[in-house]
């Protein structure tokens, strides 16, 4: 249950992301192929308020005022990926995993996240991200760890970008 303080401006951030991935299989490595890049992009859905809410505050430190930039904050998430910024745009996936705020001034978090995609082109497949999330920088790089399905053997990165920060509402979605 989250604390009954009441949120900071700074717990206030909604991102809506969105990922820029490229994507690399070292199986195409294994066997001698030349190497496949995939190159997609789409928007996360991050909504910490209103009626379809897709991220939670997991745990907090109980000795301070909660707010998310506090150092220890564990946010879990099942966000929807989108083809477009638009909510109800054509969705792909989902984003699901957690954020913690990893850094004692709450400069950035670590994502560990999987996206499970579930359109046409890539049902079943799954992608393994992580890597600090450098929160306050225009555009931050994370790791593509791995993959599953079409994507098995993955490695590369992901370019995240604010595409969206409604700090009244904690909603942003990230591109």
């Amino acid at each position: 249950m989250a604390p009954s303080t009441p949120v900071s401006m700074a717990a206030k951030l909604s991102l809506l992301l969105i990922l820029a991935v490229l994507v690399i299989s070292s199986e195409a490595i294994a066997h001698g192929r030349k190497l496949k890049e995939t190159n997609m992009v789409f928007y996360m859905h991050d909504y910490e308020t209103g009626t379809n809410i897709s991220a939670i505050l997991v745990a907090w430190n109980p000795l301070k005022k909660w707010y998310i930039l506090e150092f220890g904050t564990i946010i879990a998430i099942d966000d929807a990926a989108t083809v477009a910024i638009e909510r109800n745009s054509t969705q792909i996936g989902r984003v699901q995993g957690m954020y913690v705020t990893a850094a004692k001034d709450g400069s950035d978090f670590n994502l560990y996240m999987s996206i499970v995609f579930t359109n046409k082109a890539y049902n079943g497949s799954t992608l393994g991200i992580q890597g600090a999330d450098r929160e306050f920088q225009k555009y931050r790089e994370v790791s593509v760890v791995s993959g599953t399905g079409l994507f098995r053997f993955t490695r590369g990165y992901a370019t995240l970008e604010t595409a969206l920060l409604d700090i009244d509402n904690v909603n942003a979605i990230v591109r």
